[in-house]
């Protein structure tokens, strides 16, 4: 076992569960309701399939829409495929769950964004905590009572 617990890899692995069994049941049910989604995710990411004309014209980030007209959703543990209309043009696209950044659906104001820290950013804000804290030199301020105040004194 290492020494600490990866918190942030930890979140991201259950918020793209999260994203993978809302699209098995959209892929066995369908989109109930008004729901709908917005996924950008990283052209760049080595195993993302996309068109080369997709490719070509979103150079680092993408998103698509799946709502009135998507096809052959189909879930795996990695990633999704699915076919969208790109201007009267399906198109198929692979998807992985690592490529996303931000997963949206407006219908319930529900969102994730996988945010990413280099290395030696998480180790810089880690330099900055104190080693250790000693309890004995926090002081609690006392409490003050409460005061009432007439609110006559603010009228004009």
């Amino acid at each position: 076992m290492s020494g600490t617990i990866d918190y942030g890899n930890l979140m991201h692995r259950a918020m793209r569960s999260l994203i993978q069994t809302v699209l098995t049941d959209v892929q066995a049910t369908g989109l109930p309701g008004e729901h709908h989604f917005f996924i950008t995710f990283d052209t760049q990411h080595p195993d993302v399939e996309i068109a080369e004309w997709l490719a070509d014209r979103y150079p680092g980030e993408m998103t698509v829409v799946m709502q009135h007209w998507y096809d052959n959703l189909t879930v795996t543990d990695e990633g999704f495929a699915v076919t969208l209309n790109f201007g009267d043009a399906p198109e198929p696209l692979y998807i992985p769950y690592n490529s996303i950044k931000t997963f949206v659906d407006p219908s319930v104001e529900f969102g994730l964004r996988f945010e990413t820290q280099d290395e030696d950013e998480v180790e810089d804000a880690l330099d900055e905590l104190p080693e250790e804290i000693n309890l004995e030199e926090i002081v609690e301020e006392p409490r003050k009572d409460a005061e009432v105040v007439s609110l006559d004194s603010f009228r004009k």
